[in-house]
């Protein structure tokens, strides 16, 4: 086989070429300090190393979230937290209202009081959070969801509830609608309520209700009717009596039938008459304006009591849905941050799958370097002695 001096320096410039190639490669590789830079260093590992980065991105995504959810519900909580300090403030001023020894001047003050607090639980329904969306507007953030109109005082969000993605499958409430927080409390205990009838004459004032049976209770709408001062009946809906007894006033009278009882004081007439009905739904804000009515009656006595008793178990569901609302906002924040800390792990994990995929072994590229570099010093060498040989170098 002929071997020519063109083909031997061809062969030494594609040997040095190929070693400059490998040598620029590992620099490349030890100066980014990945392993991979392009898809065509190691396909199966790009592939990996891709699958992982997004896995990773969407925990940091999910962190980004939970951050956000925590700050908007910490928010929430704050504004529930001073609603229900003014409630229990209102509840302070209605025992103080209900006592005999209150004037109509010391009931028009507290009076007052209430309307201010009335206001301030407004503009708390009204409040928003540090982007500028509103707190208790369900999904219409956008909009001030509490306005009045007529006196009364209308919600304009929606029922619905904006949620956030906390982890893989794992969806979280940011906040809650003031339908459900401010709107829709139940009125009485929850089961039922008591009203007094408006041309009662006596003293009779409805007291404490209490549900004894649940069982027994139907939902129906019954009447309790003094016959006399100390007799009564329980009258259905269609004036059918369902129960009847003696009265007493010892301070400590019930009225018990279909498995609820109502508390019974002072002296009724003959005629006078308690309605008893399922609970129904009354928001916030009416159960305020009633409270202040019921205190700007002149003279107070037993109809001012009796809207003030009924209004006070109003009150009482008022401040438990706010509790209750606070206690599932705490609940979701717990949450939160168990996934938080869940989100850190994985996202460790994930770092160092993607670390063993893509990053460099320096050790083994130093070594790699400097036999790259000794091997292309080599041909370096080997071309130049090919170079420099001649024909005369043999005849010499």
């Amino acid at each position: 086989m002929r071997v020519s001096t063109s083909w031997m320096a061809q062969q030494s410039v594609s040997s040095m070429l190929d070693g400059q190639a490998s040598l620029s490669d590992l620099q490349n590789r030890i100066s980014s300090g990945k392993r991979i830079n392009q898809p065509s260093d190691d396909p199966v590992g790009a592939a990996r190393a891709l699958e992982l980065g997004h896995m990773d991105a969407d925990v940091a995504q999910y962190q980004r979230n939970i951050t956000s959810a925590n700050a908007r519900l910490g928010l929430e909580d704050q504004a529930l937290s001073t609603t229900s300090d003014a409630l229990t403030r209102v509840r302070t001023l209605v025992l103080q209202g209900i006592n005999g020894t209150q004037t109509d001047q010391t009931r028009a003050d507290i009076a007052a009081e209430l309307s201010q607090i009335r206001t301030q639980l407004m503009g708390l329904a009204n409040g928003k959070d540090g982007n500028g969306d509103y707190l208790f507007a369900g999904n219409r953030t956008g909009g001030q969801p509490f306005s009045a109109q007529g006196g009364a005082v209308v919600y304009n969000g929606d029922d619905g509830q904006r949620m956030v993605a906390a982890g893989p499958g794992m969806q979280v409430a940011t906040g809650d609608p003031g339908s459900a927080v401010f709107m829709n409390i139940p009125t009485g205990n929850g089961t039922f309520q008591v009203s007094s009838g408006a041309s009662n004459t006596g003293t009779a004032v409805a007291g404490t209700i209490s549900v004894a049976d649940r069982t027994q209770w139907d939902d129906g709408n019954y009447t309790i009717a003094f016959t006399s001062a100390t007799a009564y009946e329980v009258r259905d809906a269609s004036n059918n009596v369902v129960s009847s007894g003696t009265y007493a006033d010892d301070g400590n009278a019930v009225v018990a039938f279909r498995g609820v009882q109502v508390g019974i004081s002072g002296t009724p007439a003959a005629g006078d008459s308690f309605s008893v009905g399922p609970s129904g739904k009354q928001d916030i804000f009416s159960t305020l304006d009633n409270i202040i009515g019921a205190l700007k009656t002149t003279g107070g006595g037993p109809a001012m009591k009796n809207a003030l008793n009924a209004q006070f178990s109003n009150l009482d569901q008022a401040i438990d849905t706010v509790t209750q609302t606070r206690a599932a906002i705490g609940g979701r924040m717990n949450a939160l941050d168990q996934q938080q800390s869940l989100n850190g792990d994985l996202s460790l994990q994930y770092q160092g799958a993607l670390s063993d995929v893509q990053d460099l072994d320096y050790y083994d590229a130093i070594s790699k370097l400097n036999l790259q570099n000794t091997a292309l010093q080599a041909a370096q060498m080997t071309y130049t002695k090919v170079q420099g040989s001649t024909l005369f170098d043999y005849l010499k």
